[in-house]
């Protein structure tokens, strides 16, 4: 779309809101949290989940308990899958990932585990070693599927 097209589609939706078509201007995809059970009574720091449209964005999830990296990453994968589904998605329509490693060296643990986790076409990857991830986890996970 030429920048000329563009302003005269923005000045459309513009004049059609002023013309008393503002419901229509607001009909498309809307941000949508995703809780794992009820609303939170406070304001949160981050969301869990989020959807816009048919995107859907799972926040890094980590494992706070003491382990080793295979039971780690099995642990955060789980959570992913249930946060996904409880979305309305899966592994399967995963179509990003990134991987947050405490230390470099779990990277073949790690890979272990996940293999086959996405099902036959995985998503594509990112992995990193990072200095500080939270607590006392040895990964960290975020995705990003569709609905």
């Amino acid at each position: 779309m030429s920048n000329t097209n563009r302003r005269a589609f923005i000045r459309g939706g513009a004049l059609a809101a002023a013309a008393g078509g503002a419901a229509k201007a607001q009909s498309g995809p809307q941000k949508t949290v995703h809780y794992m059970g009820e609303k939170p009574k406070t304001t949160p720091m981050f969301s869990g989940a989020v959807s816009y449209g048919n995107l859907l964005f799972i926040s890094g999830r980590g494992a706070h308990f003491p382990g080793d990296i295979k039971a780690h990453t099995a642990h955060v994968l789980d959570e992913i899958k249930l946060a996904l589904e409880n979305a309305g998605s899966s592994m399967e329509k995963v179509l990003k990932v990134s991987v947050f490693l405490a230390d470099l060296k779990d990277y073949d643990d790690m890979n272990e585990v996940y293999k086959g986790r996405f099902g036959d076409n995985p998503p594509v990857r990112t992995t990193v070693a990072a200095a500080g991830v939270p607590g006392k986890s040895l990964v960290e996970i975020d995705v990003i599927a569709f609905i």
